[in-house]
């Protein structure tokens, strides 16, 4: 690393400390040329995972979004914010740890209603009737019917 005080290339690494739960790391070095001590942080680069909707479009994957989602569905329900943050927490490790630098709209979809479905039955069905658009009564039927049938 170089020094910010002369700009020799060298320097040893006299102190470290993780940051932030772990996910950064901070450095107390000393130059091996002036002996001055300075801070650097360290922290790895997590290239953005894109989400590609229904229309084609993309943006950035947001774990809010899918917080808000699942929190929706949830309303008026007995699934704590715990539960619902860990949920969220394991969608976005399956989306991150993907190969695939983007990722299909649906594929998250169907990660909520896994999610839910093993959680609260009633906010299962609230999340797939809005994801799936349930146009009539007999496509909300079927989906119970399938529900049901898994048990």
């Amino acid at each position: 690393m170089r020094c910010i005080y002369c700009g020799h290339q060298e320097s040893k690494v006299v102190d470290s400390r993780p940051l932030d739960e772990g996910v950064s790391t901070r450095r107390r070095r000393e130059c091996l040329k002036c002996g001055r001590r300075f801070t650097t942080y360290e922290k790895a680069e997590q290239v953005p995972v894109m989400v590609v909707k229904k229309d084609g479009s993309r943006q950035a994957f947001d774990i809010d979004k899918i917080k808000r989602g699942i929190m929706k569905a949830c309303e008026k329900r007995n699934v704590s914010i715990d539960t619902i943050d860990a949920m969220a927490l394991e969608i976005e490790n399956q989306v991150q740890n993907r190969v695939e630098q983007e990722v299909q709209a649906q594929d998250i979809g169907d990660m909520v209603m896994e999610s839910l479905k093993k959680v609260d039955e009633v906010a299962y069905v609230r999340f797939a009737s809005v994801y799936r658009e349930f146009k009539d009564i007999s496509t909300f039927m079927s989906e119970l019917k399938k529900l049901v049938a898994e048990k």
